[in-house]
């Protein structure tokens, strides 16, 4: 019987259907807007959005839960996009040159985007170079059965859609040149093809414009040019007026001209009419122009940049001009592109445009072009996230309808034209079902702004905005008098958009938030030690803020702070909107970072930390209850601040010292292992400042020394109603945990409700831990007796939670970056432990405790401890058992800023920062999963099934019929021959010859002279082959 005593247990089958049942990890969606946009397209039919990025994204949009991504296989710029109109598909240009077919399928009753072709157009071997095939401009015909291609050459080609294949009917530049006055040629080329606009009423004809000025109208039929347009400025872009009879080209001088286009004037030398809207001073080039006709007024002129360079050249501006209507919006980051909903059937005779969608480096903004004035449309989507640099998150799970509707109204008064019904981009029908309950992410800025966003679907919508700003004696006003002062200058600017960067005063960054929201109070904390305590009020309010210090230091001599001053609050009454109203300000001193709080609203407490210890707060009676010191004698680097320059150079060079002596030793007494993790010790050694010190390992096998810098930080802070003194009588507890590994416990005396005004609350010390280890305390959890989380406050005496067991005996849970560990309370006794870093050699970053329910039984679920190491991978464990469930890998180890921004859910979704302008959602439950789930209906007229070629693709990247096989192959072998009798060096990568040379091994010319002939033989037999077919000589490639 023994043998069986050490086996090692397998798997339990029904524990592992219990875990597929409860775990699934999945990145859902991404909220916020997309990092580093590069291109803008819309589709008028299917009235969907996309946008392409520099990483080769392109996300579709459409009506708010209509999402979709499609990612190119390599990192390459997405320079243009263009919808085939009502087919659910698009081509997208990127920088590498190649031009890529994507269309829009229905799997299991969802649309996704996928790619179907790609095309890269190469250039004539030995006779051009490739940045002369470079594609500067596509233009996608209406009929959307062709797409042509100008290049940086001066060449425009054609392709057939949406096969993709290269027709035979190039345009070149010395075939222009050929109608082109004498006196305008110069000997000079007429530079890349800028734009190509296909005629609005008649479909045979494009508009051609060149670099260097001329515009040719060009008839695709009879091959010939009906117009030239004698252009002298440098060509930016051109657009139709919609009957065809007249045309805008827009130049690099800051100007813009109108062309008349009459079959009688073949020739024009001069436009109707020029003008420099912002002349006459040098201006900035106009980078792009759009002329919209109106049925009630004058036409409406919309264009780019212009600016007058001395003056205004840094500005990112776009102007709108109709009548004596003149707005120059002016915007706080890059233009990218732009485009006017309007009417695009043929049969109407204006425009008449509706709105305005300007895509920006940082934000999109849309303008509604029918109301007077063209005010700002409120977008349900693509919410600018970083209009102020994110510093700190915080998520609230289903949120009480109470609390939901009053954070609304608050913020529809903020903006009262925050409707999105009049979203102009509707396209496709969001068929996510609406979500069971209200989440809201709250995010808080580095100008002193807290930020609510309503996180219970795939669009992250901003409902309210909160900001600290006015409580304090800051500069934060003087904009206002500056846009006061400037309302009469020239240009009319108008400033749009919400991205601002710029904070002007660094401590009003937010670094803590904590929410009660069952009672509506708010405690947020900054850089420079302010904590604030808010409550949320329906009605407008003018009143003093109560001021209250908190000395953490406690009379301890030798320290001297050496960082920023405290915010100086404001004196008198205060005027403050309805929302969220603070009540009391306490101010830490020294005034450095809060590094934790925590609220507890039935009890009246907010506790927060720094790093020079923590304080505890009565905000009923404005009284301050505790105020602990938890630094160690050496810990003089606290003293320094964030924003500190005075950091001792000789101090940190004699810690780095002592660091390497310290290594040495501990090498000498234990030599090291050097296994798999060695690799990970080096990884982590480069990551964040806090691991720099010491590796896992070392940290593992001794203890951390007492003198370490920073080592008074407060990492994390937790109230429980937990059994601290005795077995027998709970009451009300409040626990400290800090850098070096110390735990402080106090047991706090809290008056009931009827006496609250009457007495005070007092604190004594319980019990204080110190982890072997010294590595630093993440969080602290207690729970019950069934080793369930404790409710949070007022969840049990408003019956919206079960009553905690208080029969059994309560433990804590303490995790610090090395491992997890469970005490019993009130003895404080070891019961459970798991050591993450001597497993894994990571360390803890992010942990939360989340509840698990079954896909299988909505009825049975589980608490488990979700943690996110420093290598990006995510641990579930069982509570309190800590028993490893399931691993993810969900976050890339070198990606800093997205595991330190990293928010968990208690349903086990999370997010993490992908960019600082957007949010990676993702989910740890296999019940619990927001992601798009949408539709969009297409009708195509060509079925790709049908048009995909037999044959497969050549080496050039272009589909070949059949028929066109023998004058295609003669061609190909025409150049191949001059390429090798005239080129010594085939330095050509898409030569016939050299691929030859690279599939055949090595060839001379003596082995091959038989078969050789001149290039007068191969010319005039390539020519008999032409006539013989009917057909005149196809041009491969330009």
């Amino acid at each position: 019987m023994m043998k069986f005593r050490f086996r090692r247990q397998g798997n339990d089958p029904h524990r592992e259907k219990i875990k597929q049942d409860l775990f699934a990890f999945s990145k859902t969606v991404e909220h916020g807007f997309p990092n580093q946009p590069s291109a803008l397209a819309y589709d008028p039919k299917l009235q969907l959005m996309a946008i392409g990025t520099k990483s080769g994204a392109i996300k579709i949009y459409g009506a708010p839960g209509v999402e979709m991504t499609g990612l190119h296989k390599d990192t390459a710029a997405v320079t243009q996009i263009h919808f085939l109109y009502g087919q659910g598909r698009m081509l997208s240009l990127l920088d590498d040159n190649t031009i890529h077919l994507w269309e829009i399928v229905q799997r299991e009753n969802r649309s996704h985007l996928v790619e179907l072709h790609s095309f890269n157009l190469p250039g004539r071997p030995g006779i051009e170079s490739t940045s002369a095939t470079r594609v500067t401009v596509m233009l996608l015909k209406l009929s959307c059965d062709l797409l042509a291609l100008g290049t940086e050459g001066g060449g425009v080609h054609f392709l057939e859609l949406p096969t993709l294949t290269l027709l035979n009917k190039s345009l070149f530049q010395d075939e222009i040149m050929q109608s082109v006055p004498e006196e305008y040629k110069c000997g000079k080329s007429l530079g890349p093809v800028e734009s190509l606009q296909e005629h609005p009423q008649d479909s045979d004809k494009i508009l051609i414009g060149y670099s260097r000025g001329l515009v040719v109208l060009w008839d695709l039929n009879s091959r010939h040019v009906v117009n030239l347009f004698l252009g002298k400025q440098q060509l930016e872009s051109l657009v139709w007026e919609r009957s065809g009879n007249s045309f805008v080209s827009s130049h690099s001088d800051g100007g813009y001209m109108v062309w008349a286009v009459s079959s009688s004037n073949p020739c024009t030398h001069d436009p109707i009419s020029s003008t420099i809207p912002y002349g006459p001073f040098p201006c900035k080039a106009v980078n792009k122009i759009l002329w919209r006709t109106t049925e009630l007024g004058a036409p409406l002129v919309l264009f780019s940049g212009g600016m007058p360079r001395a003056s205004y050249g840094d500005r990112h501006c776009l102007t709108i001009l109709q009548d004596s209507s003149h707005v120059t919006l002016d915007f706080t980051s890059r233009v990218i592109d732009f485009f006017t909903i309007h009417c695009t059937d043929k049969e109407k005779e204006f425009d008449d445009p509706s709105a305005l969608v300007v895509l920006l480096e940082e934000e999109l903004v849309v303008i509604d072009l029918q109301m007077a004035g063209w005010p700002t449309v409120p977008a349900p989507y693509l919410a600018p996230l970083h209009s102020s640099a994110i510093t700190c998150s915080c998520h609230i799970s289903n949120v009480p309808p109470k609390l939901w509707e009053r954070v609304i109204s608050a913020g529809q008064q903020q903006c009262p034209l925050q409707n999105y019904e009049n979203w102009p981009i509707c396209g496709g029908k969001n068929l996510a079902p609406d979500p069971k309950q209200k989440e809201l992410l709250l995010t808080g800025h580095e100008d002193g702004t807290v930020r609510f966003w309503d996180a219970s679907g795939v669009s992250l919508k901003p409902l309210y905005k909160l900001s600290t700003a006015s409580i304090f004696q800051t500069d934060c006003d003087h904009n206002d008098s500056l846009m006061q002062a400037g309302e009469e200058e020239w240009p009319p600017f108008r400033k749009v958009g919400c991205f601002d960067p710029y904070s002007d005063d660094p401590r009003l960054g937010i670094q803590k938030i904590s929410v009660c929201k069952y009672s509506g109070k708010l405690v947020v904390a900054g850089t420079a030690g302010q904590v604030i305590v808010m409550v949320l009020s329906d009605e407008k309010s003018d009143h003093m803020i109560d001021v209250a210090t908190v000395d953490l230091l406690q009379d301890r001599e030798g320290f001297t702070w050496k960082g920023h001053d405290r915010l100086p609050p404001k004196s008198g009454s205060v005027v403050f909107a309805p929302g969220f109203q603070p009540v009391v300000l306490v101010q830490c001193m020294p005034p450095a970072a809060v590094t934790a709080v925590t609220l507890h609203a039935e009890w009246n407490l907010i506790a927060f930390g720094t790093s020079h210890g923590f304080g505890l707060f009565d905000y009923h009676r404005r009284n301050p209850v505790l105020a602990r010191c938890t630094l160690h004698p050496n810990d003089s680097l606290a003293m320094e601040g964030p924003l500190s320059r005075v950091k001792s150079l000789k101090k940190s060079l004699r810690q780095s010292f002592r660091r390497i002596r310290k290594s040495r030793v501990s090498g000498k007494k234990r030599a090291v292992v050097y296994s798999p993790t060695s690799k990970v010790q080096e990884a982590n050694a480069q990551l964040a400042e806090h691991d720099a010190e010491v590796t896992p390992v070392q940290r593992r096998i001794e203890p951390r020394s007492a003198d370490d810098s920073l080592s008074g930080v407060v990492r994390c802070l937790c109230f429980a109603d937990t059994f601290l003194r005795d077995g027998t009588h709970h009451g009300p507890t409040m626990w400290a945990g800090t850098n070096s590994g110390s735990v402080y416990a106090y047991a706090l005396d809290v008056p009931s409700q009827e006496k609250f005004s009457e007495q005070s609350v007092e604190a004594l010390l319980g019990k204080e831990i110190q982890l072997m280890h010294r590595a630093p305390v993440v969080s602290i959890a207690v729970l019950d007796g069934r080793g369930n989380p404790l409710p949070e406050p007022y969840e049990v005496s408003r019956d919206l939670a079960k009553a905690p067991d208080m029969q059994g005996s309560h433990s804590v849970l303490i995790t610090s970056e090395e491992q997890f560990k469970v005490f019993m309370l009130p003895k404080v006794s070891a019961k459970t432990k798991f050591k993450l870093t001597a497993h894994e050699g990571c360390r803890v970053r992010k942990v939360a405790l989340s509840n698990f329910t079954s896909v299988s039984s909505e009825e049975y679920s589980e608490n488990a401890l979700v943690c996110l190491t420093n290598l990006g991978d995510i641990h579930v464990f069982s509570v309190p058992a800590l028993r490893p469930q399931v691993r993810y890998d969900c976050i890339r180890k070198e990606d800093i800023s997205g595991i330190a921004s990293c928010v968990f859910t208690k349903t086990g979704q999370g997010f993490y920062l992908i960019s600082p302008s957007e949010y990676e959602r993702f989910s740890l439950s296999a019940r619990v999963i927001t992601e798009p789930l949408c539709r969009v209906d297409v009708e195509r007229p060509h079925d790709l099934s049908a048009h995909s070629p037999t044959l497969p693709p050549q080496a050039n990247g272009t589909h070949k019929t059949q028929a066109e096989s023998k004058a295609a192959e003669t061609e190909e072998l025409l150049y191949e021959m001059r390429s090798a009798l005239s080129s010594p060096v085939l330095d050509s990568p898409n030569s016939s010859a050299d691929i030859t040379l690279d599939t055949t091994g090595e060839l001379t010319v003596e082995d091959v002279k038989d078969f050789l002939m001149t290039v007068d033989e191969a010319e005039n037999n390539f020519r008999n082959i032409a006539e013989e077919d009917g057909r005149p000589p196809g041009i491969l490639i330009n």
